[in-house]
């Protein structure tokens, strides 16, 4: 089992444009895929993009679970999305609070305006098409990773930097509105 380090922010790979995988079949595409589950879910992360273990592939995984920082109602399985796009995205967007294994390992929160539904389009890891319909947290995520293999980071997309606040504050206000 090898945990990665996850790349942070400041890291130029985090800010590339990352390359399209060709060879589903190498090595290099299994272990990446294998690493990126492994470091997620060590991290209790609910979604991992290549880029964050500093490798610059269009490969990013998804798993809605309960976390430390997340009570999940609609959870989702494991989803392994390679060269994807976004086909469609909804007019309706919501603001939600993300936060990011890449900066800060996770400990900064911010407000960001997001889809609330999308369609995306990418191959699994046994190279075979998929069209996905998503909305809530799943899109949500979904737009977040997509946005890591195309060189952008969350914090580029704070709605409002007066609202940031650290993973403690964040799970006291998860929790406060849950009750």
């Amino acid at each position: 089992m090898i945990i990665e380090k996850i790349t942070q922010a400041g890291n130029p790979i985090l800010r590339q444009k990352a390359g399209l995988v060709k060879n589903f079949k190498s090595q290099v595409t299994k272990k990446i895929i294998k690493d990126l589950i492994e470091t997620m879910r060590s991290d209790s992360l609910i979604g991992m993009a290549a880029p964050q273990i500093g490798r610059s592939y269009r490969i990013f995984i998804t798993e809605i679970r309960r976390t430390a920082s997340r009570k999940i109602v609609d959870r989702d399985q494991l989803r392994v999305f390679i060269n994807p796009r976004i086909i469609r995205f909804s007019k309706k967007k919501s603001i939600g609070y993300e936060g990011c294994g890449s900066v800060g390992n996770a400990h900064i929160f911010g407000p960001v305006k997001r889809a609330d539904e999308i369609i995306v389009e990418a191959l699994d890891e046994k190279e075979k098409k998929f069209v996905l319909k998503a909305r809530g947290l799943l899109a949500r995520v979904i737009q977040h990773e997509l946005d890591h293999i195309n060189g952008i980071i969350f914090t580029d997309k704070i709605s409002d930097y007066k609202k940031i606040m650290s993973r403690d504050e964040y799970r006291k206000l998860s929790r406060n509105n849950k009750k």
